[in-house]
C-alpha cells in the first residue's frame, strides 16, 4: 500500500492540466506545485522558515550531496531528514543519478538540460565519460570533496534514501546526456529500466517511490520508457533527462510521456521550471516540478518581477527608492527599496542574496498559485 495519496480535484477542459492534492505522512501539497530545492538540506541563502513564508510547500534534497556530507548515517542517527533539518512538512529526495552523471558527460561536454547540441560532439554507443565508471551494478566516481572513490547503484541509492527518510524517494536512473546518439540512448534507457526494477526490489516500504522516465530527444524512446515505468508499481513518476532544443520540442516530449502515464498517480518534472516554462509544463499535465532558478538567479543578482527580470547591480537602480516589485507583497518588497537592495548587492553583503531569494521564491510560488487559479476558473 502506498504511503502517499493523490487525488485529482479538477481537470482542465482546455489542456492536460489538473488540480490535485498530494497527501504525505508529513502533510498535504496543493498541486500543481513548485518543489523548492534544498540541495544539502537547506534552501540556499534563506532559513526554512523564510522558505515557508515565501510559499514553499515541499522541499527536494540531494541524495548525492548528503551522501558525501554529512553522510546518511549521521542523518539517520538524527531520526531522518525531517528531524535533522527541522522541517515538519513534505520532503522528497532525488536518487543522486543526475548529479553523478553530470560529473561525466555533463562535464566533458558542458551540457545543460535544454539547449542546442553539437552533432560533432555526440555521445555514441560504447563511449564512457572520463570521470565515471558505469556498469550494470551502478556508477563509480570520485568525491569532489576528498578524492575518495565512491559507488552508487540502485540498491545503494535506495539504502541511502531510506536512511534520509524523505516522504518520496526517486529510483536510480542513468541520466542520458543531451548529445547522446540514438544507439547510446537506447542502451541508457534499457539500463534505467533494469535499475528501476532493482529499486522496486530494494525500496523502503515506508517511503513512496517514483520511477523515472528517460529517452532523451527521441520521441519513440520517451514513449517506450513511459510505458515501461507506467507498468511498474511505482507510487508516482519522475520525468528526467533533456527536453530538446526549444519549448515546442519540450511540449511534444512531455505530451508523449504524459499520455502513457496513469491518470491517478502524480507526475514530477525533474530540474525544469523557468518562469517561461511553468504554464507550459502544467498545461501538459505536470503536477510538481523542481528548479534551482529562483535561488540561483537570486544569488547572482537577478530578480523576477511582474515587469520582467531585474538586474539588481545596474547603477540606475541606486536611484529607485520604491519597492523591487510594486505588485509584490513578499517581505522583501514590503520593507526594502530597490535602491537599498542594489546597494547591498554591489557592496557584496550577504543580505542581498537573502532578500532576493525570499522575493524570487515568493514570485515563483505566486506564479504557480495564479496558474492553479486559472485552471480552477477554466481559463487554462
Amino acid at each position: 500500500m502506498s504511503t502517499i495519496e493523490f487525488n485529482i480535484t479538477q481537470r482542465s477542459e482546455k489542456s492536460r492540466a489538473r488540480l490535485g492534492v498530494l497527501r504525505t505522512p508529513h502533510g498535504e501539497i496543493e498541486t500543481p506545485a513548485l518543489v523548492t530545492v534544498a540541495t544539502r538540506g537547506t534552501v540556499r541563502a534563506v532559513t526554512l522558515e523564510q522558505a515557508i513564508t515565501a510559499g514553499s510547500q515541499l522541499l527536494i534534497c540531494n541524495t548525492y550531496h548528503l551522501h558525501l556530507r554529512p553522510g546518511e548515517e549521521v542523518v539517520g542517527e538524527a531520526g531522518g531528514l525531517h528531524k535533522f533539518i527541522g522541517w515538519d512538512r513534505p520532503l522528497m529526495t532525488d536518487s543522486g543519478g543526475f548529479q553523478v552523471f553530470s560529473l561525466g558527460f555533463g562535464r566533458d561536454y558542458n551540457l545543460g538540460k535544454i539547449g542546442p547540441t553539437d552533432a560533432s560532439g555526440q555521445v555514441k554507443a560504447g563511449q564512457r565519460p572520463k570521470m565515471l565508471k558505469i556498469d550494470d551494478a551502478g556508477v563509480r566516481f570520485t568525491s569532489f570533496i576528498d578524492g575518495r572513490e565512491l559507488f552508487i547503484g540502485p540498491e545503494e541509492s535506495m539504502r541511502i534514501q531510506s536512511l534520509l527518510g524523505a516522504d518520496i524517494a526517486f529510483a536510480f536512473d542513468e541520466c542520458t546526456p543531451p548529445n547522446a546518439d540514438r544507439e547510446y540512448t537506447e542502451s541508457s534507457v534499457a539500463q534505467t529500466h533494469r535499475w528501476a526494477d532493482r529499486c522496486l526490489e530494494a525500496r523502503d516500504p515506508k517511503q513512496a517511490l517514483y520511477g523515472i522516465v528517460q529517452g532523451g530527444k527521441f520521441v519513440d524512446l520517451r514513449r517506450e520508457s513511459a510505458q515501461f515505468i507506467a507498468g511498474r508499481l511505482f507510487d508516482g513518476f519522475g520525468i528526467g533527462g533533456e527536453f530538446g532544443e526549444d519549448k515546442d520540442t519540450m511540449s511534444e516530449m512531455l505530451r508523449t510521456v504524459v499520455d502513457e502515464l496513469p491518470e491517478n498517480r502524480p507526475r514530477h518534472l525533474l530540474g525544469i521550471g523557468h518562469p517561461d516554462d511553468i504554464e507550459l509544463i502544467i498545461r501538459e499535465g505536470v503536477d510538481t516540478f523542481d528548479c534551482t532558478v529562483p535561488t540561483q538567479y537570486a544569488r547572482h543578482g537577478t530578480a523576477f518581477t511582474s515587469a520582467g527580470r531585474v538586474s539588481i547591480s545596474a547603477s540606475s537602480n541606486l536611484r529607485r527608492h520604491g519597492p523591487l516589485d510594486p505588485t509584490c507583497d513578499c517581505p522583501t518588497c514590503i520593507t526594502n527599496s530597490l535602491s537599498y537592495i542594489c546597494h547591498l548587492y554591489r557592496a557584496k553583503e550577504t543580505a542581498a542574496a537573502i532578500l532576493l531569494t525570499v522575493h524570487n521564491l515568493h514570485y515563483f510560488n505566486r506564479l504557480v498559485e495564479d496558474v492553479r487559479d486559472r485552471i480552477r476558473s477554466g481559463s487554462i
